[in-house]
């Protein structure tokens, strides 16, 4: 699938690039071991590094990216960071931006002493007709200080503005830098359709399958990995 990413030209060489998400996977996980030892069971297990869909869930779609350093101090959002106003449009300039917390007053969201920012995206995103975007946290990183909300965009036909990001602040102690370029969303295209749900018992060649599946998952670890994932291409 082709996504087109446009960004006003005299920020163009300024802006983080989105990117693929599977080159965007945090440091914790390259370095993780692959397995660890339990107390309880008294042997070792495999970590979630060995766990594909655990795996590829952070790899699919892209990450949309930080635009510039944002420094939190004392609660307070700083940057240095203030491309001129030009011609290009009225959109702000700020990297984030801070919502009213009364707009999540009745959702288990709302907590009176939790921020909700909003990071500020600078690209358009296009997808081919038919296709929506469903934006989210990046997948499986408790490590950042927020939580992206969840939100789907029809980005077939909003092609020409800017999706932005809301979050809520969940580290209150944060005091630090987050570079420009940190994943502030992960992006996952998914097709615009209606779904039918068929709820069937398992007889015949499915029951066959399940039988078989539940046999070689019991003989070995893997095999999951080994018979039925399928690698995302570049």
């Amino acid at each position: 699938m082709r996504v087109v990413f446009r960004c006003p030209p005299e920020l163009e060489g300024l802006l983080p690039r989105p990117q693929p998400a599977k080159r965007g996977l945090p440091d914790w996980l390259k370095t993780m071991a692959m397995t660890a030892p339990d107390e309880d069971l008294g042997f070792e297990v495999r970590t979630v590094k060995q766990c594909p869909p655990f795996v590829d869930a952070m790899s699919y779609g892209f990450l949309m990216p930080l635009a510039a350093d944002v420094r939190m101090r004392a609660g307070a959002f700083e940057w240095d960071w203030a491309p001129g106003a030009t011609p290009s449009g009225t959109f702000g300039r700020a990297p984030i931006g801070v919502h009213t917390n009364s707009q999540a007053v009745g959702t288990p969201l709302f907590d009176p002493d939790a921020m909700i920012v909003k990071f500020m995206n600078f690209w358009t995103i296009a997808l081919p007709e038919g296709w929506s975007l469903l934006c989210t946290h990046p997948v499986n990183r408790a490590d950042l200080p927020f939580r992206t909300l969840t939100g789907l965009v029809h980005a077939d036909a909003y092609t020409h503005g800017l999706v932005h990001f809301p979050a809520q602040w969940t580290d209150p102690d944060f005091d630090g830098v987050l570079p420009a370029g940190t994943p502030v969303a992960q992006c996952v295209p998914v097709p615009r359709q209606p779904l039918e749900l068929a709820c069937e018992p398992l007889e015949g060649e499915a029951m066959a399958g399940f039988a078989e599946t539940e046999r070689a998952l019991a003989e070995a670890p893997g095999a999951y990995r080994r018979l039925v994932r399928i690698s995302a291409e570049d």
